[in-house]
């Protein structure tokens, strides 16, 4: 089984419930199946064939659920990038990643028209019309444009469709590039399907849910967690073109929403949304919790809030991406990110790799039907990524005498002071306790008499907070060794799109200022 074939036949059994809904239209699973293959059988007629490589460029919108599904069900290799990087950025990654078409949307094309000479052996670009009186003939690239709309009304529902082997790459998502270039994960039609069937058994998603998809489709946690997954059982999907903590609680209260996913930024904006009038989620059952790790003190407040679950999770593009997540028939234990899911395996090993007992701090390794197949022309990566069929994420983690895991911190940003490590979640939870500290970053910066010192950047939602304040904190609750060289506060912390914080650019302000 892979996601269009499953589409198919959740469409069947559901023909008129809704699938999704955009700008307050709702369209049935029995539309949606008939333009994901209409708009394969256009691919086709374009010259498309199994494992010729299309990038989506688009936000979240009808065109990222059509166009991902309609390329997968002719056997095309899926290319999702983020519609706001820089012309440099995605040209990388469409000449990268060998593709032949370009589907995008038309305030987006003036980028593509400036930057084509970057990306020459693109073929094609299928232009998702947002405003109606776009025309795709008066573009510079007109010989090469053709109208999304136009190619989903003019296919044919007869459609040859080619055979999908489980090792086949559906999807190629390229990470972040933390440490250079980004690296294209390749997750085939098993790794997907799986991880989305495994995540909706695990949080008990069903026909009878509602899922806001408020982060960006083109990252993996939305794209498994808050659309695929609510799709392969039934589900209806509440597509939130941009977050916002207003658009939020408008949509759970227009359609009764009962599941949201976000990462602790998002959740930390609803919590300090100031219109307490508008503040309702009482509708929601469940709020997953992803992308970075979501400090304890945020989450108790965010429960003791909206009187609603919280459940903290685990995943990473390489893993399509959940591995792990609080299991929902107990209570959940904060500051986990819980345990192992459905058919996936994690463990906590040494640097040779031996699994370490349950307290031990080591990385966390993976092991599942969900696991990449390797890294899109790098070999090298991908052998030092998967050994022995455990994926190495480069996360430090323990794990307790129950089998929750913990994660400590990314192994890169590990803080070496004197000799001793410092784990900076370790001194940013304690910074999160104080009830007008917002936001919270730490990083290591080199230090000539201890090797590196812990720096640590606050947003406070209060003017009276003082370094000196936040310094005594540290002292009660912190080793030595541990305690910040410099607080500094900032009116906010640099994140990427989906708002996770980057500790990178953090680095690189300190670094300029020197």
């Amino acid at each position: 089984m892979n996601l269009s074939d499953q589409l198919s036949l959740t469409a069947k059994n559901n023909l008129h419930k809704t699938a999704y809904v955009f700008n307050g239209e709702e369209t049935d699973y029995q539309t949606l199946e008939g333009s994901v293959t209409k708009f394969a059988s256009s691919l086709q007629k374009l010259g498309y064939k199994k494992g010729d490589h299309i990038a989506l460029v688009v936000g979240n919108t009808p065109h990222f659920i059509i166009g991902m599904y309609g390329a997968m069900r002719l056997g095309l290799t899926v290319i999702p990038v983020n519609p706001i990087y820089t012309a440099d950025e995605i040209a990388y990654i469409v000449n990268n990643g060998d593709v032949k078409g370009v589907i995008t949307l038309d305030i987006l094309m003036e980028k593509f028209e400036q930057m084509v000479q970057l990306i020459p052996n693109v073929e094609h670009y299928i232009v998702g019309e947002t405003t109606p009186d776009y025309d795709v003939t008066q573009s510079s690239l007109s010989d090469k444009a053709f109208s999304f709309t136009k190619l989903v009304y003019g296919g044919s529902l007869e459609l040859n469709r080619p055979t999908l082997d489980d090792d086949d790459t559906a999807v190629i998502l390229y990470t972040s590039g933390t440490t250079g270039k980004p690296k294209g994960a390749m997750l085939t039609h098993k790794n997907l399907y799986s991880n989305a069937k495994d995540v909706a058994e695990y949080l008990e998603i069903d026909a009878h849910d509602r899922v806001i998809a408020a982060l960006p489709m083109f990252h993996v946690f939305c794209l498994t967690v808050a659309l695929n997954a609510p799709l392969v059982n039934g589900s209806t999907v509440l597509v939130v073109p941009k977050f916002s903590p207003e658009t939020v609680f408008q949509m759970t209260k227009d359609y009764q929403a009962t599941v949201f996913a976000g990462v602790p930024t998002m959740y930390n904006y609803l919590l300090q949304y100031p219109n307490e009038d508008e503040k309702d989620l009482s509708s929601i059952r469940l709020c997953i919790s992803g992308g970075a790790s979501m400090p304890v003190a945020l989450l108790e407040k965010f429960e003791q809030r909206f009187n609603v679950r919280v459940s903290e999770g685990y995943g990473l593009s390489e893993a399509s991406p959940v591995t792990c997540f609080n299991p929902l028939d107990r209570p959940r234990k904060a500051g986990s990110i819980g345990q192992n899911i459905v058919n996936v395996e994690n463990k906590v090993v040494d640097q040779d790799g031996n699994e370490l007992p349950p307290g031990e701090v080591g990385e966390l390794a993976v092991r599942g039907p969900n696991v990449m197949k390797g890294y899109y022309k790098m070999p090298e990566e991908t052998e030092a990524s998967i050994k022995d069929g455990w994926l190495y994420t480069g996360d430090m983690a323990r794990m307790d005498e129950e089998g929750y895991f913990y994660i400590v911190d990314r192994k890169k940003d590990l803080v070496l002071v004197g000799g001793y490590n410092v784990y900076p979640r370790e001194v940013e939870e304690v910074l999160y306790s104080h009830e007008k500290i917002s936001e919270v970053a730490v990083i290591g910066v080199p230090d000539p008499e201890l090797g590196e010192a812990v720096i640590a950047f606050v947003v406070s939602t209060d003017d009276s907070v003082t370094e000196e304040n936040l310094m005594t904190l540290s002292k009660e609750k912190l080793a030595k060794y541990k305690i910040p060289k410099e607080i500094r506060f900032l009116e906010e912390l640099p994140k990427n799109t989906t708002g996770k914080i980057l500790r990178r650019s953090l680095r690189d302000q300190l670094a300029s200022q020197q």
